[in-house]
């Protein structure tokens, strides 16, 4: 069974905030989204504790723009105990698209779930959920950004940068790896070598990553799941 799931995803605005920028209280965003961006995104669409979404690669269909916005965060005052607004500068992407490619595999850290491995039961439901917009609101990096997703052709219509070099941008951020699935009760950030050729940005897999970095202890959560026949 084929399993990979295609679909565009568009907003006005996207935040896929770069680390190092968060340090005094403000934000830019990376010009692209990062892996884990993407698949939270997928499994906003659809998800399940059986399956494990893989980001195959996307694709950048306009023009990369960027506009920054006056914000005012609500900051909590540990002297006083209050609440008060700072003023900070938030730099978006403006006008985003992309195509999105992804599969889903079993997460075999939860052999407990093992009845649910139906195939075609999990693509036909992502399937049906792209078709709707998905499950859950879905938001491009931050939560005042909302995002939409529908059905399409991942080399479908022609992209701003179609035809374009490699465009590289170093070191980046790539993903979390969470003791869900990696069976480890660590959580970890995992960085890689960020190209886009031809408009496509390509990602290895989580495991591939060339580096990764320990952030804490974190303990495996349970989540119990209904294994009879979705319902819509």
């Amino acid at each position: 069974m084929d399993n990979i799931v295609e679909f565009k995803l568009e907003g006005k605005y996207a935040l896929f905030t770069d680390p190092v920028t968060k340090i005094g209280g403000e934000k830019s965003t990376y010009h692209f989204p990062t892996y884990q961006a993407i698949k939270g995104i997928t499994e906003s669409v659809y998800w399940k504790p059986t399956i494990s979404w893989v980001i195959d690669k996307i694709r950048v269909m306009k023009k990369i723009q960027t506009e920054s916005k006056n914000v005012k965060p609500l900051q909590m005052d540990g002297q006083y105990g209050t609440n008060r607004h700072d003023l900070s500068i938030y730099t978006y992407l403006r006008d985003v698209e992309y195509r999105v490619q992804a599969h889903f595999e079993w997460n075999m850290n939860r052999p407990d779930l093992a009845g649910d491995r139906n195939e075609d039961k999990h693509y036909q439901i992502a399937l049906r959920m792209i078709e709707k917009g998905g499950r859950r609101d879905i938001f491009l990096g931050s939560r005042e950004c909302q995002g939409y997703v529908g059905p399409c052709r991942f080399s479908s219509e022609t992209g701003f940068y179609d035809g374009e070099a490699e465009l590289s941008y170093g070191l980046m951020f790539h993903s979390f790896e969470y003791p869900s699935e990696s069976g480890v009760e660590k959580l970890y950030a995992r960085f890689w070598q960020a190209k886009i050729t031809g408009g496509i940005l390509s990602f290895p897999r989580p495991e591939a990553c060339p580096h990764k970095r320990e952030i804490r202890p974190m303990s495996m959560e349970t989540v119990a799941v209904n294994t009879e026949e979705e319902i819509d």
